[in-house]
């Protein structure tokens, strides 16, 4: 049976099958301190969603349009930092990137219940101190993708990014849940120390690796032209060119939806954080149930024809979110939202580890932390589009037209890829293109 030799923590050789089996991801040393990381990052970061929506909404009072900005100040740092970041994240080493960026998001998270506990806290100490978090985000997102191929090998990545897809969906189904109870049991304050935890537990997690990391180029290009060459790369390809189009459209779609949701139910619809946090659950229950399926769902029909599917599944997902009965008994809106839901988490957990793993077969690796962010950094420039224009349609058209929209502009992104050559489209024929 044919294999290659892949190196790992204690530099003993570990087997990849290239036949169509694998080797387990989580039985590589380093990548299991990567995943426990990212598995409490994620129950943090998903409890702090919560915390952040009733902290804005209930305690400060914000607007329809100051929740739009709020949402902004999170995705904006990807605007302005994003591909800086990456062309300096495939200058620098990855992992200690990541640590040092993690320990100064945990501080600038500590300082939001901080403030509040000492009636010093505002609409823009919160924006302001969300996109100092949002920085730290950026350097975070990209070196986290870049730093996944050199702990797995190629032929595992969509296992691994799997693997990573199943355990963070946990945490955001149980995220938000432990985020409403505690703000039911003691306060909003209380549910954002959960990320300050997290982001120092998954911190010591990474520097833990012993796994040596390649080094840096030791010739990188300048700056603005090693930016270039990311921005070219991705936007030249012949896969990942349509992908990325569809991508930043999707995000235009989802960021409004996500932020209008959350006006939705806390005022639209009246429910209190709790039945908002079991709605959030519900769609991390249904991102576990797809990133179990995603590995064998890219086997038997390949990466880009999941990334088409789920995306069509994600624009019904949310034009059912417009259908949502306002006269029902209150138990039954809750199901009939959390199953909406759970199918909107279902999409995105069967369609993310194709899409990363496609991603990061079609890149080389001294270019993985550019084209990584440029598709980030425009991403979340996109989000931040989406939540402004969220908050204005919520207080202009209403929640329920805003959602119809919604899924009008998810169709719109469904068809940038349906005819593009990314349907039948599998990374394992990037990874052979790439030699």
């Amino acid at each position: 049976m044919p294999t290659r030799a892949y190196w790992g923590d204690e530099g003993r050789p570990h087997r990849a099958v290239l036949d169509g089996t694998m080797r387990e991801p989580l039985a590589l040393r380093g990548f299991r301190s990567y995943w426990v990381a990212g598995t409490i990052g994620a129950l943090g970061l998903s409890a702090m969603t919560v915390a952040v929506d009733v902290l804005v909404i209930d305690v400060l009072g914000a607007s329809e349009g100051q929740v739009g900005l709020v949402r902004a100040a999170q995705f904006l740092p990807h605007l302005l930092l994003g591909l800086v970041a990456g062309a300096y994240v495939d200058r620098w080493r990855r992992r200690p990137t990541i640590v040092i960026a993690s320990l100064a998001q945990s501080a600038l998270l500590l300082a939001i219940p901080l403030l509040l506990l000492a009636a010093a806290l505002s609409i823009p100490a919160i924006i302001g101190l969300l996109f100092a978090i949002g920085c730290c985000t950026v350097l975070i997102s990209a070196a986290e993708k870049s730093y996944l191929p050199d702990l797995v090998p190629r032929r595992s990545l969509v296992l691994a990014n799997a693997r990573l897809g199943q355990s963070v969906t946990v945490a955001q189904t149980s995220g938000p849940a432990l985020g409403g109870l505690l703000i039911s049991v003691l306060s909003a304050p209380a549910a954002l120390l959960v990320p300050v935890i997290g982001r120092v537990i998954g911190a010591v997690m990474l520097a833990r690796i012993r796994r040596p990391e390649p080094a840096p180029h030791p010739q990188p290009p300048r700056l603005l032209r090693g930016i270039g060459e990311g921005l070219r790369f991705l936007y030249r390809h012949r896969t990942l060119t349509p992908l990325a189009l569809s991508t930043h459209v999707w995000f235009v779609a989802n960021s409004i939806a996500v932020t209008v949701l959350s006006l939705f139910v806390l005022r639209g619809l009246g429910w209190s954080a709790g039945a908002y946090g079991l709605v959030l659950a519900s769609a991390g229950v249904g991102g576990l149930l797809g990133a179990l399926a995603a590995h064998r769902a890219a086997r038997s029909v390949g990466e880009g024809d999941v990334i088409i599917s789920a995306r069509i599944l994600c624009a019904l997902a949310w034009a059912a979110t417009a259908l949502t009965p306002n006269g029902a008994a209150p138990g039954v809106a809750v199901a009939y939202l959390c199953v909406v839901q759970l199918i909107y988490g279902f999409s995105m957990g069967i369609e993310e580890p194709s899409e990363m793993a496609y991603q990061q077969a079609a890149a080389p690796r001294s270019m993985l932390g550019r084209v990584n962010a440029s598709m980030r950094s425009v991403n979340r420039s996109a989000a931040v589009i989406g939540a402004l224009i969220g908050g204005i349609l919520a207080g202009a058209v209403g929640f329920r037209p805003t959602f119809a929209i919604v899924a009008v502009v998810f169709a719109a992104a469904v068809s940038l890829v349906l005819l593009s050559p990314l349907r039948n489209g599998r990374s394992g024929l990037e990874q052979d293109s790439q030699g």
